[in-house]
């Protein structure tokens, strides 16, 4: 099998042609959705008569939910409901990428459908002002599943030159970094920084500083525009939370967490007292943590490689070996944030996101 996908050789010269060619005043939009899989995104365009200035403008749609393992064959049309728009970055002005909801026949919302759940707990709290900054490492592969640039058959060498590096000899696939950021820049989301990460061919995207629910949103269509940078270089990015075994880094969604009294003067004490309620619930998170329970998560959290163990909650000051950690600064600071390590890759940010604000703010209540 070839390194990079057959597809990601045409004449790109030619496409662009195409891609110029006037629209006549039409909009095209993509819709964007989770699959049956919970980690899985899907995606189909439509035309619209004009831009759309906001949400608002954007109808619902359908697709066939048994073709996504959302349904049965017999009863397949499930509702594509828009909840947020942004530029397209592959097709650019005026056309839209819109982020949707999931809801089944009867408009309850699909099984993977997180995010009503996470909004009613982010509306629940939301004089607390809740931010959130989620960092989500992932790795570059082939088109045989090997690690980017790795000996076929074989390793490169051990951990050590390749976090934050440069060089041709350390770096493995800055082209598609670099374009994933320009077009996460350009589509509107709320990329913050990147940086390459301590196994070779790893890397790590930033979104945040966002309020409440805006978090996961930015981060799903981040994905989404991952994949789709991954697709034109004929490479793919797994989010896999361990994706080589041996002695090499897995890979998390580290979540750093502030409400606007930790942020204030003497707002460590929160910060303590956030941690406290989270070590009380931790296989209640962790169960939350990958969508399959704290399966995926059980071949990364292992006490090594930057983690905790799964099974014990822990907590430090500049620690990256702790369940929870408080930046240095922080604890000098004696306000800011705190950083939950524990999510996985592949975790479901609305998820993760919910269940922090419920342990930390709302103390068992159901948010409603």
């Amino acid at each position: 099998m070839e390194s990079v996908s057959a597809c990601s050789k045409l004449n790109k010269t030619l496409r662009q042609h195409y891609l110029n060619l006037p629209q006549g005043g039409k909009c095209q939009v993509t819709y964007i959705w989770i699959d049956g899989s919970g980690e899985g995104l899907r995606n189909k365009t439509r035309t619209l008569d004009e831009e759309p200035k906001s949400i608002a403008d954007i109808p619902e749609w359908n697709f066939d939910g048994s073709s996504t393992d959302q349904s049965k064959g017999s009863n397949s049309d499930m509702y594509l409901v828009p909840v947020q728009m942004f530029r397209d970055p592959f097709i650019l002005d005026p056309n839209k990428l819109v982020l949707c909801e999931v809801l089944k026949y009867n408009r309850e919302p699909a099984e993977t459908n997180r995010r009503i759940s996470c909004n009613k707990v982010m509306e629940a709290t939301k004089e607390h002002c809740v931010w959130f900054g989620m960092e989500q490492e992932y790795c570059l592969l082939s088109m045989d599943r090997y690690p980017y640039r790795w000996p076929k058959g074989g390793f490169p060498r051990p951990q050590g030159p390749y976090y934050c590096a440069v060089g041709a000899d350390c770096v493995y696939g800055r082209d598609i970094v670099e374009c994933h950021y320009k077009a996460c820049l350009y589509a509107g989301i709320k990329i913050c920084g990147t940086n390459a990460e301590v196994m070779p061919g790893q890397w790590e995207f930033q979104v945040g500083p966002c309020e409440g629910i805006d978090v996961a949103d930015h981060l799903w269509v981040a994905r989404f525009i991952l994949h789709r940078v991954c697709e034109d270089f004929g490479l793919l990015a797994t989010m896999d939370p361990k994706p080589m075994e041996g002695n090499w880094n897995g890979s998390g969604c580290h979540t750093n967490v502030s409400t606007k009294q930790m942020r204030e003067e003497g707002g460590l004490k929160y910060i303590e007292q956030a941690i406290k309620k989270l070590s009380q619930r931790h296989q209640e998170h962790i169960s939350v943590y990958d969508p399959h329970g704290g399966e995926d998560n059980k071949r990364r959290l292992t006490g090594h490689h930057e983690t905790a163990n799964i099974e014990v909650f822990s907590h430090g000051v500049a620690n990256r070996g702790a369940s929870i950690r408080i930046p240095r600064q922080v604890g000098q600071d004696g306000r800011g944030y705190f950083e939950d390590r524990r999510p996985a890759a592949n975790c479901d940010p609305y998820s993760v996101a919910e269940a922090i604000v419920r342990t930390c703010l709302l103390e068992g209540e159901d948010g409603e």
